[in-house]
């Protein structure tokens, strides 16, 4: 069988339904940051204190705590499109009467609201993304990054050009950005079936009492503590207009998105999940110690704010990956139960810091947060063994805690087998085929690892193909090889993150079986995916201590020369 000729996919050659649910999530991100710019003209207009501004944070984020733990219970009911138009429904009738509103106490009330619709929209809008995304799901979850990093830097811009005008502006313009959002949703999203099973609405909170996602989830609450009191809290001491303010802001967002989605992945490869996280809650700690002791200066915290935005993307990327692996519960649970915790500790922060504040000085918000950023180190560390074992899932140790599945007959003992991993892509069937050659060719055992993986942003994640799927892909390679006459085992390689970490995972497993080849596809993805999450195959050659072979579009693998079949013929198993 001939493998197809495959042109790398670029993530934003996408169904319409995908762009659609990708706009919407652009104007949702935008949610968070739109009101920092309009803060101070907000107490000015409405003849409020910054602790009574401070609530618009509040109301928001902890009815979105409240609500992420009976996400799934609704979605499991009514499915995800209805879930999704459902929030974006809420949001624009909630942000148009924020705008509409004449007092701080509405507007407050108005956001919570606006909370509740963002929780329902953000949490099924990675799922719909994958399920929509018939050109490719690894383009997809890109596209959705994007659209995160371009919600939260575009917020504060237009935040400020809006609130320069008034501060009616950004609720309004939320309003109706949404609102063409939910027609596009309405018009392209396709009805997407139901789960199999219906989530409990107890589930979230039965799943804490797993130490692992409960300790994560205090960590991030605690981060959370501190990011919000930044959030909430810095656009005073700044003194600037709603234009500057936005501008502020839009390069405090370009650096979070910058680190979260192609930063964090390279520094967690290299130095290891927890000590990435210990240095970046110290660098925040640092950074809020700073903000307090200059709080009187504003080129201080304004320098100061945009330089947390480093360490915020770092953070969010690398703890939901933790979360996602150190529970044992469901993924779409354990993001809702973390999900409630981080949320949880961003609405109290700004409710606390306005206390603080009025009760004493600016300066002793931003000190508290600093401190909380701290107090999250030794909380981590208390789970350190847990997230030691996730650390080492993710770059492919950890024995006790497999990452591969077996799926049909073991293999017997023999000499070393050529290894070839695929994904869940088009042209996968040729890639096993063609490594089929390759075994055959050099009298080894064929063994075929298909990589399932878990897509990671912000506190969400999403399974690419359920476990049923990614069985039947082995089965169906195995079934197709019978009928060659050709026997195989098969494996399923559970990825969470990027897909480098996936590709040092499948050279440990090579050198556990002594394999004789590792033997990879083309990547289908393109040049934009692979620079944001990491090359399986870059990370699998660098770790592997066996040959890595790159199929090509013909029948022959490539490179493959006589001496490479000879030396794979003679490698000793």
């Amino acid at each position: 069988m001939s493998a197809p000729h495959q042109r790398a996919a670029s993530p934003f050659r996408q169904p319409k339904a995908v762009w659609a649910v990708a706009f919407a999530c652009v104007i949702s991100f935008m949610g968070i940051g739109l009101v920092d710019p309009i803060l101070p003209a907000l107490a000015e207009s409405l003849h409020a204190s910054p602790s009574q501004v401070s609530l618009l944070f509040s109301s928001y984020l902890i009815v979105t705590a409240v609500a992420m733990l009976i996400v799934g219970w609704v979605s499991s009911r009514i499915g995800a499109k209805r879930t999704l138009v459902t929030g974006l429904a809420i949001i624009v009738v909630f942000a148009a009467l924020a705008g509409a509103s004449g007092s701080i106490n509405g507007i407050v009330g108005f956001r919570a609201g606006w909370g509740l619709g963002n929780a329902l929209f953000i949490a099924t809008s990675l799922a719909v993304i994958v399920a929509s995304a018939s050109g490719g799901f690894a383009g997809a979850i890109i596209l959705y990054e994007t659209a995160l990093g371009l919600g939260i830097a575009v917020g504060p811009l237009l935040g400020g050009e809006l609130g320069a005008i008034s501060w009616r502006g950004p609720f309004f313009g939320v309003a109706v950005l949404m609102a063409t959002a939910l027609v596009a949703t309405l018009a392209f999203v396709p009805a997407l079936p139901r789960p199999e099973r219906r989530t409990s609405p107890l589930a979230p909170i039965t799943a804490l009492r797993h130490r692992g996602l409960l300790t994560m989830g205090i960590m991030a609450l605690l981060y959370n503590w501190g990011f919000f009191t930044m959030l909430g809290y810095a656009p005073y001491p700044m003194e600037l207009s709603a234009h500057q303010l936005g501008l502020v802001f839009t390069g405090w967002g370009l650096l979070v998105a910058a680190f979260s989605v192609f930063f964090a992945p390279r520094l967690q490869a290299r130095f290891g999940t927890a000590p990435v996280l210990y240095a970046n809650l110290v660098g925040l700690g640092a950074v809020m110690a700073v903000i307090a002791a200059g709080v009187d200066t504003p080129r201080v915290v304004i320098v100061a704010v945009i330089v947390s935005g480093i360490f915020i993307g770092i953070n969010n990327t690398l703890t939901t990956q933790a979360v996602m692996v150190v529970s044992p519960v469901e993924r779409p649970v354990a993001s809702s139960a973390y999900g409630f915790l981080r949320f949880i500790g961003g609405g109290l922060a700004p409710y606390v810091a306005g206390k603080l504040a009025d009760a004493t000085d600016l300066s002793v918000p931003f000190y508290l947060g600093a401190g909380t950023f701290l107090l999250a180190i030794p909380v981590l560390a208390s789970g350190h063994g847990l997230l030691r074992d996730a650390e080492a899932r993710l770059a492919g140790g950890a024995p006790a805690v497999p990452a591969l599945t077996p799926v049909g007959r073991q293999a017997a003992a023999g000499p070393g087998p050529v290894v070839v991993a695929v994904g869940a892509h088009e042209g996968a069937a040729a890639v096993v085929d063609a490594a089929a050659r390759l075994a055959r060719d050099t009298g080894s055992p064929l063994e075929v690892v298909h990589v399932q993986r878990t897509a990671v942003v912000e506190e969400l994640a999403a399974d690419t193909e359920t476990s049923d799927e990614a069985r039947a892909a082995v089965v169906a390679h195995l079934d197709r090889l019978a009928a060659q006459g050709f026997a195989a085992t098969g494996q399923i390689l559970d990825s969470v993150g990027d897909h480098a970490a996936a590709g040092r995972v499948l050279a440990r497993h090579a050198a556990e079986v002594h394999a004789r080849a590792v033997a990879v596809g083309r990547s289908p993805r393109g040049p934009l995916a692979q620079f944001a999450d990491g090359s399986l195959t870059t990370a699998l050659t660098h770790a592997a201590t066996c040959t890595v072979v790159l199929l090509g579009p013909a029948d022959a693998p490539l490179p493959l020369t006589a001496s490479t079949l000879v030396e794979l013929r003679e490698r000793p198993a």
